[in-house]
This record gives C-alpha cells, sequence and structure tokens, in this order.
C-alpha cells in the first residue's frame, strides 16, 4: 500500500552532477526521515544522507560538500543533488523512508534503487 519510486539515474562522466528524486506514495499518514543509501558491486548497503521531516540533514564524510539532500514534505518526495561526481560514486542507489501508513504502524520502506554510473 505504500511504495517508494526512485528516479534520476544514470550515466555521467566525472565530475558532472545528477539529481535523483524519490516519491512516497499510498495510504500515507505520516513520512518521518528519509534518506539515500548505496550499494556498489561487492560491497555493503552504506548510508549517503538522511534527512528529518524537519530538514536535518546528515551525510556519510565521504559526500560532505559534494551531495546535498533536501525534501518537499507536502510532495512526500526527498531529492538527493550530487555534484562533482567521482567514480568511487558508482553504485545503486535506493531511497528510504520512515512511514507510517493509515493501516501499518511505522515502518521502514525501500525504493527499487536507481543505477548511477560515473565513468568517462
Amino acid at each position: 500500500q505504500v511504495q517508494l519510486v526512485e528516479s534520476g539515474g544514470g550515466l555521467v562522466q566525472p565530475g558532472g552532477s545528477l539529481r535523483l528524486s524519490c516519491t512516497a506514495s499510498g495510504s500515507i499518514f505520516r513520512v518521518a526521515a528519509m534518506g539515500w543509501y548505496r550499494q556498489a558491486p561487492g560491497k555493503q548497503r552504506e548510508l549517503v544522507a538522511s534527512i528529518t521531516s524537519g530538514g536535518i540533514t546528515n551525510y556519510a564524510e565521504a559526500v560532505k560538500g559534494r551531495f546535498t539532500s533536501s525534501r518537499d514534505n507536502a510532495k512526500n518526495t526527498v531529492y538527493l543533488q550530487m555534484n562533482s561526481l567521482k567514480r568511487e560514486d558508482t553504485a545503486v542507489y535506493y531511497c528510504n523512508a520512515d512511514i507510517t501508513s493509515l493501516t501499518v504502524a511505522r515502518l521502514a520502506y525501500w525504493g527499487q534503487g536507481t543505477q548511477v554510473t560515473v565513468s568517462s
């Protein structure tokens, strides 16, 4: 009944930029924290950025100063602006959100993932 849909991934050259979006839809009562994780081949999934409903952000050290997370609470949407991309940013990026639906207590939901490839 609740789903997260991501968009915005793709192929970009080193130094380039991409903007990811993730929208939560369904029988939503409240969306708490939202965030982005990534998983590169052969590596564990790691937190990239998170943002509370009040707009407080947290970033992994590897992306500080290059990535910016924001959200539109009215649209239940979170964004990840990625600048100065590096080859090591190549991964599948997943959206995550803590959501209370009309029928289910607070749960963590995941998007399907979107591929980001940084290559020349």
